[in-house]
C-alpha cells in the first residue's frame, strides 16, 4: 500500500499520444413521474443536461486529469458538436493538431437519458441511448494526414494509447503504421480494443485490455476461473506478439497475463455500482499513465483497480484524481475508516451521490458513550433519505460545550463506532461549538435534530429551509441519555464501595 501511495504522489507528466474514436457523450437528465399515453414508456422531464468528452476523448480527459501531457490523434466531423469538441480539448490543454475534419461523417454523439423518480427516493438510471454516428471506413487522404501527424509526434511521447470502437478510424493499416512507428522507436503501444472475433489487426503491439466479454470473443474460451483466464491470455499473447495481455473481469478485478511469467488476478474491493460507463477508458488511462511513467506492469493493475472501482460509483465517464486515488488508498482499507471523512473532502462527495438525485440527509452531535438512544435516532435519522451524513464534534468541540471532563470517549474512537453502524453512510468530525458551516458545506435535503430542540430552532434549519430543504424532528428516547448512564454509572459504584466498606466493618 505504501509502495502505491508513492507512485501515485510522485507520477510525473509523461507526454501520451492517444489515438483512438473520439466522441460526445451527452447527458440529459430529469425526473420520471409518469408513463406516455402514447406508449408504455416513461416521461423524462427535463432539469438538466451537460456534454463530456467520449471514447478516445475520456481516456484523454482522464490523463489530463492525472497531470498527462496528452497529444490527441482523430477524426471529427465538420459540425458543431466537432467544434464543441476541439473546444473542450483546448480547454483541457491536449495538443489537438492531430485532430482531422471528415466531412463524409457525423462527428459521433452518444446520447444518455438518466430518469429518477425524487418522489420516491429512487436513485438515478440509463433510460435510453442514442447514438449519431457513421462508421465507414476513413479515406486516402485522411490516413494519410493521422500518418503524417504520428511520424512526427511519436518520436517524442512516452507511450502510445489506442481506443478502438469499431468507428472505422483504425484500419488494418493505420493500426501496422502505429506498430511500425513506436517499433521503430522503442515506444510500448496499449490498445483498448474493439469487440470483434478476428485480433489479427493489432499484432505487434505492447498489451491490450479486452473485457470478460471480448476475450471469450477473441479466443473462443469461456472465461469462468484462473485456468480458463491463462490459456486465454497464453492464446493472445502468443497468436498476437503481445508482451501482456490485460484481462478486465468486472467484479473480480483485473487477470494481468505476461507473455513469460503467466497470468495472476489483481481482486478488486467489492464496491456499489452505479454506472459501468467508462471503466474500461479509466483502466486504459490508469495503465497509460503508470507504464509511461517508468513503474511496472504489475503496479498499473493494482491502481486501475482502485481507479476503476472510483469510476463505476460515478454517473457517466467522469475522470478520478490523483486526490481521490491517494484518498482511497488511505482511507479505504476498510469499510469503517472509508467512510469517515473531512470537512474539505465531503462536499465532493456528496455532490456526487447529488448528481444521482441521492437525497442527503445530515445530523450532528457528540455521540459520547454510544447508545440505544443514539441509535434509534440515527435509523430514523437514515429513513429520511437515501444517505445520511453524521456531523461529530471533536474533542475540543464537546470540551467547550460540556467542560473539562467530557467526552468520555475519544473522537477518533467515536467516529469509528458511529462508522460502524448499517445506518451511517458517513461520518465527518468539526471543530466548531456549531455545525452550521458543515452543513453549509453538505447541504443535505434534509436537517435532521432531536424534538428537543424544537422549540429552540435546528442550528442550520434556516440556512436548509433557504433553498427547499427540510428540517425534520426525531423523537425522542426517554430516560437514555449520555448524562443519565454516567450518573447511573456513578451511582452503582458508590453503591458497590459502600457496601464493600460494610462488608469490610463486620470482619
Amino acid at each position: 500500500m505504501d509502495t502505491l501511495l508513492n507512485i501515485i504522489a510522485n507520477l510525473g507528466s509523461p507526454r501520451i499520444m492517444v489515438v483512438g474514436d473520439f466522441m460526445l457523450d451527452k447527458y440529459v437528465r430529469g425526473e420520471v413521474k409518469r408513463i406516455s399515453q402514447e406508449a408504455p414508456i416513461p416521461v423524462i422531464s427535463v432539469s438538466s443536461e451537460d456534454v463530456r468528452p467520449g471514447g478516445a476523448g475520456s481516456v484523454v480527459n482522464n490523463l489530463q486529469a492525472l497531470g498527462a501531457q496528452v497529444l490527441a490523434c482523430g477524426i471529427i466531423g465538420d459540425d458543431a458538436h466537432g467544434h464543441t469538441l476541439v473546444d473542450m480539448l483546448r480547454d483541457l490543454g491536449v495538443d489537438r493538431e492531430g485532430i482531422c475534419v471528415d466531412r463524409s461523417r457525423p462527428t459521433i454523439l452518444k446520447m444518455r437519458f438518466l430518469g429518477h423518480l425524487q418522489t420516491a427516493g429512487k436513485g438515478i438510471q440509463q433510460l435510453l441511448r442514442v447514438d449519431y454516428e457513421k462508421t465507414h471506413g476513413i479515406a486516402e487522404e485522411i490516413e494519410a494526414q493521422l500518418t503524417s501527424y504520428l511520424k512526427k509526434n511519436i518520436p517524442g511521447c512516452d507511450i502510445v494509447l489506442v481506443s478502438d470502437m469499431n468507428k472505422g478510424l483504425l484500419s488494418h493499416s493505420l493500426l501496422k503504421t502505429i506498430v511500425s512507428l513506436s517499433g521503430r522507436h522503442n515506444k510500448m503501444v496499449l490498445v483498448d480494443p474493439k469487440l470483434m472475433s478476428d485480433y489479427t489487426c493489432y499484432e505487434g503491439v505492447t498489451a491490450m485490455t479486452p473485457n470478460r466479454n471480448e476475450t471469450e470473443i477473441a479466443t473462443g474460451i469461456k472465461i469462468s476461473d484462473i485456468d480458463s483466464l491463462n490459456r486465454a491470455g497464453k492464446k493472445l499473447t502468443s497468436s498476437l506478439s503481445l508482451e501482456y495481455c490485460i484481462i478486465t473481469i468486472d467484479k473480480d478485478g483485473i487477470f494481468l497475463y505476461h507473455k513469460d511469467d503467466g497470468g495472476k488476478i489483481f481482486p478488486t474491493v467489492p464496491r456499489m455500482v452505479f454506472d459501468v460507463t467508462g471503466a474500461g477508458d479509466m483502466v486504459l488511462s490508469i495503465f497509460g499513465m503508470v507504464v509511461g511513467s517508468g513503474y511496472s506492469f504489475q503496479d498499473a493493475a493494482l491502481l486501475a483497480n482502485i481507479a476503476a472501482g472510483i469510476e463505476v460509483g460515478k454517473i457517466g465517464a467522469t475522470p478520478v484524481s490523483k486526490d481521490e486515488i491517494l484518498h482511497e488508498l488511505m482511507t479505504g482499507r476498510s469499510q469503517i475508516s472509508g467512510k469517515i471523512k473531512d470537512a474539505e473532502g465531503i462536499p465532493h462527495i456528496v455532490n456526487e451521490h447529488r448528481k444521482k438525485s441521492d437525497k442527503i440527509v445530515f445530523t450532528n452531535g457528540c455521540f459520547d458513550i454510544l447508545h440505544v438512544g443514539h441509535i434509534e435516532y440515527l435509523k430514523f435519522a437514515r429513513k429520511q433519505g437515501d444517505l445520511l451524513v453524521v456531523g461529530l464534534n471533536t474533542d475540543r468541540s464537546v470540551r467547550s460545550q460540556k467542560g473539562p471532563t467530557r467526552p468520555f470517549v475519544s473522537e477518533a474512537d467515536r467516529a469509528k463506532m458511529l462508522a460502524a453502524l448499517e445506518d451511517v453512510t458517513y461520518v465527518v468530525p468539526f471543530d466548531e461549538l456549531t455545525p452550521l458551516n458543515l452543513i453549509k458545506a453538505v447541504r443535505p435535503d434534509v436537517l435532521v435534530k432531536g424534538e428537543d430542540w424544537k422549540n429552540a430552532g435546528a442550528v442550520g434549519g434556516e440556512f436548509v429551509e433557504s433553498y427547499g430543504g427540510k428540517v425534520v424532528y426525531a423523537p425522542f428516547v426517554e430516560g437514555v441519555s449520555t448524562t443519565n448512564i454516567v450518573s447511573r454509572i456513578i451511582k452503582r459504584h458508590s453503591e458497590m464501595e459502600s457496601l464493600k466498606n460494610a462488608a469490610d466493618q463486620i470482619q
